[in-house]
């Protein structure tokens, strides 16, 4: 598997985790929960994987560096809002500017957090 690869699956993965953290800090974390589940994490990941190329998050150049991680809350910054109109159209409600702004803060830190993790493990295998 090459790297951008795994970055991917990555993304995906800590996407999968920050969702289900989400709604277990809601007492809803339990298998029964998991089409509601779904109402968040395909709209995230489609806003996602729609700007973070916009923001170079997958430009190798920039994803085996500490410097470019800024890019991540940023990029999450426009995803969420996305994601929080995706997530009211397939609910048929309306996008709460409450949930858009702790979606996009809790998201972005678990990105940077993850991205983080990237970044120094492919520092590590350089040397």
């Amino acid at each position: 598997m090459n790297k951008k690869h795994g970055l991917f699956l990555g993304d995906v993965l800590a996407i999968a985790i920050l969702t289900y953290i989400g709604f277990a800090s809601h007492g809803e974390g339990n298998v029964s929960h998991i089409p509601r589940m779904g109402t968040t994490f395909f709209p995230v990941l489609v806003s996602w994987f729609l700007m973070a190329p916009w923001f170079g998050l997958f430009d190798q150049n920039l994803t085996t560096n500490f410097k470019p991680l800024w890019r991540v809350p940023l990029a999450m910054s426009f995803a969420a809002p996305l994601a929080s109109i995706l997530r009211s159209a397939m609910l048929g409600n309306a996008a709460l500017p409450i949930f858009t702004l702790v979606l996009g803060l809790v998201f972005a830190l678990g990105m940077l957090l993850w991205r983080s993790i990237w970044v120094f493990g492919q520092a590590a295998r350089r040397k």
